[in-house]
């Protein structure tokens, strides 16, 4: 048996919208990374999965066991569920983030992925830190643009 990567997301906003950021703890037997950024204007659910998305993104290989733990039903029911696809299908009319949505899914095509969902603010030590990193990067300074969000945002006005 091929042994997993085990990751654990979130995503935080000050606002919704408001300034941002995501947190990602990945884990490879004993090697264990910390990831996380901070936007100046976004969502919540863009930071719970854009974390997800930036976590795949960090693999140097292809065809990996992957175990995802996110707080977010957003993303966890989108993808365990099967809306996501129903969504593609549909173009996305009238659901928020196709952008990013379509980041993930192109990425999950290269893996083997399960979704799990974990209480936010609970006792999972690793969701609970990745809530630090996420808030402390929404609070810091410099922050990036997520362009995706604020240019759809700007377009509406």
């Amino acid at each position: 048996m091929q042994q997993q990567v085990i990751i654990y997301t979130d995503g935080a906003s000050r606002g919704n919208p408001g300034p941002g950021g995501y947190g990602i703890i990945m884990q490879w037997g004993q090697v264990s990374k910390e990831f996380s950024k901070g936007f100046r204007k976004t969502t919540n659910n863009r930071m719970e999965l854009m974390a997800v998305i930036v976590a795949l993104q960090q693999l140097k290989r292809e065809g990996l066991d992957i175990v995802i733990h996110s707080d977010s039903t957003y993303v966890v029911n989108a993808i365990e569920k099967g809306w996501l696809h129903g969504w593609i299908k549909k173009g996305f009319k009238d659901k928020k983030n196709p952008d990013l949505w379509m980041q993930y899914y192109q990425l999950a095509q290269k893996h083997r992925i399960k979704m799990k969902w974990v209480k936010g603010h609970a006792e999972n030590r690793y969701n609970n830190r990745c809530d630090q990193l996420a808030t402390a990067a929404a609070d810091g300074y410099d922050l990036a643009i997520d362009e995706g969000y604020e240019q759809v945002t700007s377009s509406l006005l």
